[in-house]
Parts: structure tokens; sequence; C-alpha cells
């Protein structure tokens, strides 16, 4: 069986890894000063980090639509390919919804609800790879990833709450607190669908932050697979990532360390210096 793996871009894979895995992508759209873009193809976070400090301005964005999704799939199952396909969690975006309608009415479209956001999608699909490889029926491929997708996990740290605040998703009271006081934010991500919450609050610089959260995560998972871990960030100094990296080799041994940059739809949400932290579990959490 031929089998296309593919996926919306927000799984924030670097496009090296992409091609390595053989990931294809479909972009969200990102709308800046009444221009439509779309993400990583014709603007790129910094440009987003750019318009705010200049100019205030905060972009939006908008889901793939149906009929991108048609047109997306159709070159390929019109030569006989399967596509087995991974969604932002439907929580967050319609884009989910939209995808099965199009998958319904092409056939051999399987749209997974990854139920998380950003490298944690990246990790499935990289599993999901060495699966279609191995020569695993698609349908068998499909049906692992609906039942086993909390066994992927995601937390952020923000640097600032200013987009967020400017987004309204938090108040400025918070805002302003935060930044007074020096804290940083986890958002903590429900792998069933995607949403998010906030979680613990450390105080000081990201460079100090950053070790206690990574140590805090890995000493919650126990069972943590140790073959691959992706830290992904938004314009963070690559000392800090330095830094990271440096914490998790002491404190477990992992086969690889993915560093990847947050597409423009997650840095939409997050902001500049914005810090995440995504891998896998034996168990489901």
């Amino acid at each position: 069986m031929k089998i296309i793996l593919s996926s919306d871009r927000i799984c924030d894979l670097p496009k090296d890894v992409l091609g390595h895995f053989k990931i294809e992508t479909i972009p969200y759209h990102i709308n800046l000063e009444n221009t439509d873009y779309l993400d990583s193809v014709n603007i790129f976070p910094q440009d987003l980090y750019e318009a705010y400090r200049e100019k205030k301005i905060l972009p939006k964005t908008s889901a793939v639509n149906v009929g991108e999704y048609l047109k997306y799939f159709e070159k390929w199952t019109s030569r006989g390919y399967s596509v087995i396909h991974f969604c932002l969690g439907s929580s967050l975006t319609s884009s989910y919804n939209n995808c099965k309608i199009a998958a319904e009415e092409l056939g051999d479209v399987y749209v997974v609800d990854s139920g998380n956001l950003s490298s944690a999608v990246g990790l499935q699909l990289m599993d999901c790879r060495k699966m279609i490889d191995d020569g695993m029926d698609i349908k068998d491929i499909y049906e692992y990833f609906v039942e086993s997708k909390t066994k992927y996990h995601g937390g952020f740290v923000l640097n600032n709450l200013e987009f967020l605040k400017a987004g309204g998703r938090c108040s400025s009271l918070a805002a302003y607190g935060a930044s007074l006081l020096n804290i940083k934010v986890e958002i903590n991500v429900n792998n069933t669908c995607g949403s998010m919450t906030s979680g613990a609050k450390y105080r000081g610089a990201m460079e100090k932050v950053l070790p206690k959260f990574v140590n805090d995560k890995i000493r919650k998972y126990p069972d943590l697979k140790r073959d691959k871990i992706c830290i992904t960030h938004s314009g963070l100094d690559a000392s800090i990532i330095d830094s990271v990296k440096n914490t998790i080799e002491k404190t477990m041994e992992v086969e690889k360390i993915y560093v990847c940059e947050a597409s423009c739809t997650i840095s939409t949400h997050c902001g500049p210096d914005c810090f995440g932290l995504f891998f896998a579990t034996e168990d489901k959490y």
C-alpha cells in the first residue's frame, strides 16, 4: 500500500526533519495588516514579532478550509495513494472538522485528531513514519493514534503574557503582575483535545526557570520514552537552548533531542521567547 504521511504545519519540525521522515504539510493562514499569508511559506515568526514591537499589531490565524484540504489530498488520492493526516487538536481549530469533511468526500484519507499541538504532533509523525516503514496497515496505524494520543505530552513556559493580553486571552492586570514580579507561567496541554490551562508559576529569568521546569516535567513522568524529545522555542537565545539540552542530558539518557522553532500559528498565541518541552510516555496519561 502506498501511504502519504501528512500534517497541518503546526507540527513545528525543522525542514530537514520533515524531509528525513517524508512528512508533507499544509499551512494555516496568517492575517497581518489585512494581508493573508501562509504560515512558513511567505511569512515567518520574526515578521510577527516585528509588527507587534513596531506597530502593536497582532496577527490572526485561520484554519485550512474544506476546499484547500480537498485540493491538497486529491493530488495523492487521484494517483492511488492513501493518506494519514494529523491535525492540530480539535478543541483549538475548525481544521479538524474541515479535514474530516474533505476526507469523507475523497476516501482513502485517515484524519487523526492529534489532541495536541506543536512538536507533540511532530513526535506522533515520527512514530507514524516508523509504522509505515515497518509495513503496518494504515487502518491499524490510524487506530493506534486514536487510542494512544494521550501518550504524547507537551507544556510551555511563556516569557511574558503580552501576546496573550493583546489577543484577549489574559487580563491586563495578570500580564502586568507577571511582568512586575518576573513570573513565568507554565501552560499545560490537555492531550485529549489540545486545550490549554495554566500550571506552575516560576519566578526569575528564563535561563534559570527552564532547567527547573524541565526537571519538574521529567520527574513527573518516570516512564518517559528515551528515544527522542523535542524542545521548541520562539526565538530564544542559543545559549539558553544549550543549557536546557545539558539539563536533559544530565538528568536522563536520551537518544535524540530535536531543537525546533515554533511556527507562526503557534507563535501568534505564545509570543516571542517561549519555550516548549514535548515527549512521549509508555503509558497513557
